[in-house]
């Protein structure tokens, strides 16, 4: 008999992956310079990035829980046609594999940053570096993601990255609290849709850290190891998915909006231009305090660790969607996707390495993946395969507004990476 263990669910799972996923780097970057170049203007776009989050992810949650399959498996089943097949699948390998790989990098820097920040050039860093030119954290964080995705199974990599995500939302909205927002100009940036002049390219950018094709991959597969149908029920599982996602993405959002709110707070109108989170952190010491800059650091480190963690596990997933092997963590191909991206990222962060052509790379990649991907999910949700599952009349409407959305994010991407504009 089938246990219904769905009931039993915590209120997150799986979609705290996909906050953890897209709570990185890149958009505490994003998110800080929004705050200190346009204060609260732009919160709108984290709310309407968040409501288009929430659409897609609730899709690939559906499809990984009703086919029992990743998005990557989908894929290679439903796309048949070779001369849209292959092309999309080379496509997808390509981005999510090597784009991850460069991203890894920033990842890593990232939270490298967060822990010298906070712990700064103690002893044992400086002999270490008399002996290699390797970043000592790079490696210490490095091993850690490895250690995690190489002994952890699918339950206790989930704890370990609610876990981190906890305590990024505990350090950034601490920071915020700190620093004493204006509430009624919060809100008014977040309810109403404000472009100022020059800041069209960091609305895409805020929105473009949240809606990425990878988190399809990451969510759809760990749903499906999360709920599967010959444990759970479908409807039950379904329940606690919209659930976890409810709760998971807008938490994300929050941690956001706290990040864009002690930037404003801090550089907002200063003559000080930011160029770096780490700048940030120590700015916010003579204004609000150490436990200001302790918090923000704080973030940065969980941040950059739990993309870490996660952009090796949604390539692991993708790849091992695409040629077809099982969703399971110890599986060699599953493995060696990972553990090259690991490498790949402590190599990039501890020898100070630019990937400059990589990043290019995976911008254009991802650019034209993005709308593909919705593309294809949407196309997935009306198939037959998933009988009384599929999508509804508002879900489809909703989808295409977010592949529109998508478009528009690749227009941006692509044309950063050719320098259109």
């Amino acid at each position: 008999m089938a246990k219904n263990s769905a009931n039993k669910t915590t209120f997150l799972g799986p979609a705290v992956l996909v906050t953890a996923a897209f709570i990185g780097p890149g958009t505490v970057v994003s998110a800080s310079l929004a705050g200190a170049n346009f204060g609260y203007a732009l919160l709108w776009a984290l709310v309407l990035s968040v409501c288009a989050t929430m659409v897609l992810q609730e899709m690939a949650a559906r499809l990984g829980i009703v086919t029992g399959k990743g998005l990557g498996e989908n894929l290679r089943t439903l796309v048949q046609h070779p001369l849209l097949r292959w092309p999309l699948l080379l496509l997808v390998t390509a981005a999510i594999v090597i784009g991850n790989s460069a991203y890894q990098g920033g990842n890593i820097t990232g939270a490298s940053m967060g822990a010298e920040t906070l712990w700064g050039e103690s002893d044992w860093i400086q002999s270490w570096s008399m002996i290699t030119s390797l970043n000592p954290w790079a490696m210490i964080l490095g091993s850690i993601a490895a250690s995690v995705l190489w002994f952890g199974k699918y339950k206790i990599i989930e704890r370990f990255l609610i876990g981190l995500v906890l305590l990024m939302s505990l350090a950034f909205i601490s920071t915020m609290l700190l620093t004493k927002p204006d509430i009624l100009g919060l809100l008014q940036g977040a309810l109403i849709p404000n472009i100022p002049t020059g800041a069209t390219l960091t609305v895409a950018a805020l929105i473009g850290t949240s809606v990425v094709p990878y988190s399809l991959f990451l969510h759809a597969a760990s749903a499906a190891q999360k709920w599967p149908t010959d444990q759970v029920k479908v409807a039950d599982a379904l329940t606690a998915a919209r659930r976890d996602i409810v709760v998971a993405i807008p938490l994300g959002g929050l941690i956001s909006i706290a990040i864009v709110s002690a930037a404003a707070a801090a550089f907002f109108g200063q003559a000080i231009q930011l160029e770096n989170v780490s700048q940030l952190a120590v700015a916010l010491e003579p204004l609000f305090g150490k436990a200001a800059t302790w918090g923000l650091s704080l973030g940065l480190l969980a941040s950059g660790l739990s993309s870490a963690i996660t952009a090796p596990l949604a390539a692991a997933y993708a790849m091992a969607g695409i040629l077809g092997k099982p969703l399971d963590l110890k599986q060699p191909v599953f493995r060696l996707t990972w553990l090259f991206i690991i490498v790949s990222g402590v190599i990039f962060a501890s020898l100070g390495i630019k990937p400059v052509s990589i990043i290019w790379f995976a911008q254009v990649a991802n650019g034209i993946l993005l709308p593909l991907i919705c593309l294809c999910l949407l196309l997935a949700m009306n198939h037959t395969i998933l009988g009384k599952y599929k999508n509804s009349i508002k879900q489809n409407i909703l989808g295409s507004i977010v592949l529109g959305l998508s478009i528009i994010l690749s227009v941006r991407s692509i044309g950063l990476a050719f320098n259109w504009f």
